[in-house]
């Protein structure tokens, strides 16, 4: 095992960048089919059967990640991550089969299920690295770049697969998610170290106290994450169907407007995790971005009631703005619940934010289907208007200034 003093910062940001491709399987694997729902719904599914084989991927997630982080917590991130990258790829293969060989809609199920099952790992590990393997200074921005995954992920998705879906079928869509995991893979074989335990740390085989049961603060993080999660799954899985059902944009329009959405939006990850080393507070800045959240969904409900083209200004902003709190969060968990406990306090984040995604999903579709778009964005902008207050303060800083 490497001390993080031997390893320069060419080789640590190689790692975050491997660490970034890993997680971009998982959304991938777990979100892009949602990128099928316009080309589905063409082919005679209704929006709310559409969303609801969408969210198959995301129950497989949720069923399996704290089992993944417990197995980070003992057995490290590398290994780990290989084997759950192994099984995501198996998963996203088998959905690209059954869809090719035009296999009843249950079998399609079962293999997106598959693929959700093994992606859970690359969210937690991909954390811990950038907390095993980064200063405390430099933290939030290296977690604000490991968490343009997302983002980047969707934006990948966006911009190909209805695309391909509307020109080539939706079994030729599905090779999107393959490819990227196979490559996910790969990276994680070549380029990833696990870090050592961070100094101070818990001795090897002496348990460390719960970090649960120290305060309340994993609690509320938690909480205040899944409420910021419902206007960010809501924007990226029916942006697309609402550029394209509703306001009639074509497939290749709506990818490049969400891919660009999208792309602006990682970038804006990386701000934020900069912002929070500036400010040696990850809290303070997640309820700035959950007030402004909240005004920008509600304004996107009110342009869109009123069929104004600022609608798609006000989505953009609201997109940009709703994606940016996840690095905080992620970073502040791992850091407060330590190297032996932040794989299962990164499961339960993930657990939690993907539970709220699986079942916000089919009801946003059958609000959506029963009383339009801009009531649905509504309800979108009361989530993060109720996490404003849930915010916890910093817990007592192992932040250095900012050099």
């Amino acid at each position: 095992m490497e001390a993080v003093e031997s390893v320069g910062a060419t080789r640590r940001w190689v790692m975050l960048v491997c660490s970034l491709i890993a997680a971009m399987t998982t959304t991938c694997v777990v979100s892009g089919f949602a990128y099928l729902i316009p080309a589905l719904h063409s082919d005679g599914m209704s929006i709310t059967d559409a969303s609801v084989l969408a969210t198959i991927p995301t129950v497989g997630l949720m069923l399996a990640i704290l089992g993944w982080g417990v197995l980070l917590d003992r057995h490290g991130e590398r290994l780990i991550l290989m084997i759950s990258l192994t099984i995501t790829f198996v998963g996203a293969l088998t959905t690209l089969a059954a869809a090719w060989a035009h296999a009843p809609h249950w079998v399609l199920a079962v293999c997106l299920f598959v693929g959700g099952l093994g992606s859970g790992a690359a969210n937690g590990a991909s954390g811990r690295i950038v907390v095993g393997w980064f200063p405390p200074r430099q933290r939030g921005t290296a977690m604000g770049v490991r968490q343009m995954a997302q983002p980047l992920g969707i934006a990948v998705c966006a911009l190909t697969m209805p695309v391909i879906a509307a020109r080539n079928g939706i079994a030729a869509a599905l090779i999107v998610p393959a490819v990227v995991t196979g490559i996910g893979l790969l990276v994680c074989i070549v380029g990833i170290v696990d870090p050592p335990a961070r100094p101070g740390g818990a001795a090897a085989g002496e348990p460390q106290p719960n970090p649960y049961r120290r305060s309340s603060f994993l609690a509320r993080v938690h909480a205040v994450s899944v409420l910021l999660v419902i206007p960010q799954s809501m924007l990226w899985t029916f942006v697309p169907t609402w550029l394209i059902v509703a306001k009639h944009w074509s497939p290749a329009s709506a990818g490049l407007m969400v891919t660009v959405t999208q792309t602006v939006g990682a970038l804006g990850r990386i701000a934020a995790g900069r912002w929070s080393d500036a400010w040696l507070s990850r809290m303070r800045p997640i309820r700035v971005i959950a007030s402004v959240a909240a005004l920008a969904m509600a304004a996107l409900a009110l342009t869109d009631w009123l069929d104004t083209p600022a609608a798609v200004a006000i989505m953009m902003v609201a997109s940009i703005v709703s994606v940016a709190d996840n690095g905080l969060a992620f970073t502040a968990i791992a850091e407060f619940a330590g190297p032996r406990w932040s794989g299962r306090g990164l499961a339960v984040q993930n657990t939690a934010q993907y539970l709220a995604t699986a079942a916000i999903t089919p009801a946003f579709g059958a609000v959506i289907t029963a009383a339009g778009f801009p009531i649905a964005f509504l309800i979108g902008a009361a989530a993060p208007l109720v996490a404003i207050p849930l915010v916890p303060a910093d817990p007592v800083p192992e932040l250095e200034p900012v050099a």
